[in-house]
């Protein structure tokens, strides 16, 4: 194991955690475990804290010894940090994140476009927060060390040890695994892959990625940089500092800027990463932007090329994709950790139900159907911004041109530079989703339930990992026959609700006049809505959005 530590980035030092072996017998580790998770990085470790939540146990196996090098993904969306709170992790994320909500690009020097993206001052989180990978994996962990203080063993991350193979049957998947300290055999009623670009599970499964790949190049420098520059992300179209290419640069915590550049055609990504070239284009950058007297170093590098793929299923018997296993994004619209984050939302309530034997596997293909349409919804928008970024033939490059040079007089056209953020996904077609009423306003099932502000707190206060009965304004409930698993949420204007909302929520949610009542998934979706539902319509949808047979409650 190696002893020395990667440099210390602005604030943030690494540590590096020792390999161990549990207690083995002949080679075999005798405990069963209900779920074991291939990856400890953000998707592996959110989805571990997912199933903490139903309190069903997993072991992680992680084959670094510390959080991610590198700040990777940095940009967080409103959506992840909603899942983030129900995996306990928000405060941290919010105390060390820097919150944006707009952009500026520049076509050569000229400003062309400006975005902002929805923020209101009652809103409890912001659009945006940019926040390095390794600070991302650093507060998970966190926090799994705090659930394994108040009841230890719950999620058992093991660093420095790697999944070398593994084989199922119908009863459960045997893994083998291997460390500084020796190879053992474990074995777990499922497996979630959540480990990454470079897949070992799917790779040994022999499946492929598909979908479109892009021949553009960027790479990726972040730098230490005193810059007093507002917290936005800023893009420039063929700068007269690098011809042809476009330039992108974020501001992150401890004055850490990420600068991303479009390498043009025969440049050798090779040449591009080293010391010298890094240093040379970052000071001509920083001269043209007039930052060039500040001090600055780099402390990471990389490259990557622009591609929307995915798995044709994300579930392969008992062995399930998420992340960056399942689907690579184009990270223009930062849409690859935010979408791993909502794959772990998606899959955690889901694989909990079914590993307690309250759901049948049959649920666990509603999250590849699900995250599948959420990936092409993604895509079509990642892949519009990506065309325009890295545009893949000279007839999307003259578009462009044309696009840019007239963005400053036709407001209209700068719109084509818009760069679609990324934003909570409906699941349009969801088999769980339950007809019921038109509402004049609100989520329609299979969207998220978004958060309004209430007399004190937000709505989202009320909404956590379990199915939710939200009983809005005068709607009336049954008086008996519920089942007993639904939280049920009263919010309205009289003292007897459990939270006060002022009408102009009501309204915006379909509850004025009259009422409605929504039934809300683990993950914050709509399953159904209604004005006044009945005990069995509402046991009815609760059955179909979980996939098992609901008990209720005896009439009185």
């Amino acid at each position: 194991m190696p002893t020395d530590l990667p440099p210390p980035v602005g604030a943030f030092h690494y540590t590096r955690f020792a390999p161990r072996l549990p207690a083995l017998h002949g080679g075999t580790e005798p405990q069963r475990h209900a779920v074991a998770i291939a990856g400890g990085g953000p998707v592996g470790m959110a989805l571990a804290l997912g199933l903490a939540n139903h309190g069903v146990p997993s072991v992680i196996l992680e084959a670094d010894d510390t959080v991610c090098v590198g700040s990777r993904a940095a940009c967080i969306s409103r959506r992840s940090l909603e899942i983030v709170e129900r995996l306990g992790a928000l405060p941290a994320f919010l105390a060390k994140g820097l919150p944006w909500h707009s952009g500026t690009s520049f076509y050569k020097t000229t400003p062309v476009f400006r975005f902002e993206m929805p923020t209101f001052a009652q809103q409890k989180l912001p659009p945006m927060i940019n926040l390095e990978q390794y600070y991302i994996e650093q507060y998970l962990l966190d926090e799994i060390e705090r659930r394994n203080t108040a009841q230890p063993g719950l999620i058992d991350i093991r660093w420095g040890t790697e999944l070398s193979g593994f084989s199922q049957d119908e009863g459960g998947v045997t893994l083998q695994a291997r460390n500084a300290l020796g190879t053992y055999t474990l074995h777990a009623g499922w497996l979630a892959a959540c480990d990454g670009g470079q897949s070992f599970v799917r790779k040994a499964l022999g499946l492929a990625l598909e979908g479109a790949a892009y021949e553009g190049r960027y790479v990726i420098i972040d730098i230490e940089l005193p810059s007093r520059h507002r917290t936005e992300r800023r893009a420039w179209f063929d700068p007269p500092w690098n011809p042809g290419s476009t330039v992108l640069m974020h501001p992150q915590p401890d004055d850490i800027w990420r600068i991303d550049y479009q390498l043009r055609p025969g440049q050798s990504t090779e040449q591009a990463l080293t010391p010298e070239a890094v240093r040379e284009f970052v000071q001509r950058h920083l001269d043209a932007i007039g930052e060039g007297h500040l001090p600055w170093k780099p402390v990471w590098t990389s490259v990557y090329r622009a591609g929307a793929m995915t798995l044709a299923d994300y579930r392969h018997g008992r062995i399930l994709f998420a992340g960056n296993a399942a689907h690579a994004m184009p990270i223009f619209g930062v849409r690859g950790l935010n979408s791993g984050f909502d794959d772990a939302d998606n899959l955690a309530w889901k694989l909990a139900a079914v590993a307690k034997g309250e759901s049948d596997a049959a649920l666990l293909d509603s999250y590849s159907a699900e995250r599948i349409a959420a990936f092409h919804v993604n895509a079509e928008n990642a892949m519009r911004s990506t065309e325009f970024m890295s545009p893949p033939s000279r007839g999307f490059d003259l578009l462009r041109e044309a696009a840019l040079s007239l963005a400053e007089r036709h407001r209209g056209i700068a719109q084509l530079v818009n760069p679609r953020q990324t934003q909570a996904v409906c699941y349009e077609d969801s088999a769980l989703s339950s007809p019921g009423d038109d509402l004049s306003a609100g989520p329609v099932p299979g969207e998220v339930m978004a958060d309004q502000p209430l007399r004190r707190g937000h709505l989202t206060d009320w909404i956590g990992p379990c199915f939710t009965l939200l009983a809005l304004g005068e709607a009336r409930l049954p008086g008996a026959g519920l089942p007993p698993v639904l939280r049920v949420v009263r919010i309205g204007g009289d003292e007897g609700a459990d939270a006060r909302a002022d009408a102009e929520v009501l309204r915006a949610l379909g509850a004025e006049p009259g009422g409605a009542v929504y039934l809300l998934r683990p993950d914050g979706h709509v399953a159904a809505r209604w004005r006044a539902p009945s005990a069995a319509q509402i046991a009815a949808a609760l059955q179909r959005a979980s996939v098992h047979t609901v008990k209720v409650k005896e009439t009185a």
